[in-house]
């Protein structure tokens, strides 16, 4: 089989975009689940909603235009994917159901409980902040970027994504000291 030069240019083409996606894929995925377990997704589809993240980012590799980092475009993406999932009608109605039994056992059965609890609760946390409070909140907080690299994620002025951080944290304190009280 003999191929024409345009061919030969368009198969190396395909390759670079491959190597470059799957070199992509390596350095964030486990960045992409964080994020996601944090957005107020279920335990159950968060390794769903990472993969859907890729099929996205797959998609539109090629048209990045490197405006801004490669982890502030996929956060980006990272947080469309998961407020469309919160949307779906299906995810509003389902009730979730006991999502942990599957994780390996500690030597303290009351430790591990106590632990999955807590976990179970701040993650409760999490999702009753609104979305722009939490993805400022997860961004800084748990991700620990600067405020500058989560106000230019977002899209939003420096002094909004200080007000939104500083609204996140007085909700969480609030709720926190709700759920700690006697």
């Amino acid at each position: 089989m003999v191929h024409s030069h345009a061919e030969g240019a368009d198969w190396s083409a395909r390759e670079a975009a491959l190597a470059e996606f799957e070199t992509v894929y390596r350095e964030n995925v486990r960045y992409v689940w964080r994020c996601v377990r944090h957005l107020g997704v279920r335990e159950s589809e968060v390794e769903d909603l990472t993969h859907e993240v890729f099929l996205v980012i797959g998609r539109k590799l090629a048209t990045f235009e490197r405006r801004s980092t490669l982890r502030t475009w996929i956060y980006g993406i990272t947080i469309r994917v998961c407020s469309d999932y919160r949307k779906r009608a299906s995810v509003r109605r389902e009730i979730p159901v006991a999502e942990h039994a599957e994780r390996a056992h500690s030597s303290d059965p009351h430790e591990e409980a106590t632990r999955g609890l807590v976990r179970s609760e701040l993650q409760c946390h999490l999702e009753a902040l609104v979305d722009a409070q939490r993805e400022v909140f997860v961004l800084y907080e748990i991700e620990e970027l600067p405020m500058r690299e989560v106000a230019e994620t977002l899209s939003i002025p420096l002094q909004t994504a200080y007000s939104r951080l500083h609204a996140a944290r007085q909700a969480l304190k609030a709720r926190l000291g709700a759920w700690v009280a006697p």
